[in-house]
């Protein structure tokens, strides 16, 4: 009897599912071609050292992809060390509206949460 072995690369982060329903809507809204997935990583700059990267993309040549309930997700290797158990979430409040990120590798944060120093 042959055997199938079967790799299962776990996300280094979750989306919850109030950012799984708006960013498909995000991308059907902007007809986000199917060949494409939720490139998430981060960048120098922003007010604390780093800024989150979080939009649709083709897969590049360095990128790991993971599947997180039905959404592609692309992330550049070098970016999981920042990013390694990082939760995605969608707040649409009086106070709030846009995505927000709990990085437990942030060791400070911006006001507006979306730079962070490690």
């Amino acid at each position: 009897m042959n055997e199938v072995e079967q790799n299962t690369v776990t996300a280094p982060i979750s989306l919850t599912n109030g950012a799984i329903k708006e960013l498909h809507r995000i991308r059907e809204h902007q007809n986000v071609p199917s060949t494409h997935g939720l490139r998430i990583g981060v960048k120098g700059g922003g007010c604390s050292g780093f800024s989150y990267i979080l939009g649709f993309d083709v897969k590049k040549e360095n990128d790991t992809e993971y599947e997180i309930d039905g959404m592609t997700v692309l992330m550049s290797k070098a970016h999981g060390i920042y990013l390694l158990g990082m939760e995605i979430d969608y707040v649409d409040g009086l106070n709030n509206r846009g995505f927000t990120f709990n990085n437990p590798n942030a060791s400070e944060t911006c006001g507006c949460g979306t730079s962070f120093s490690a």
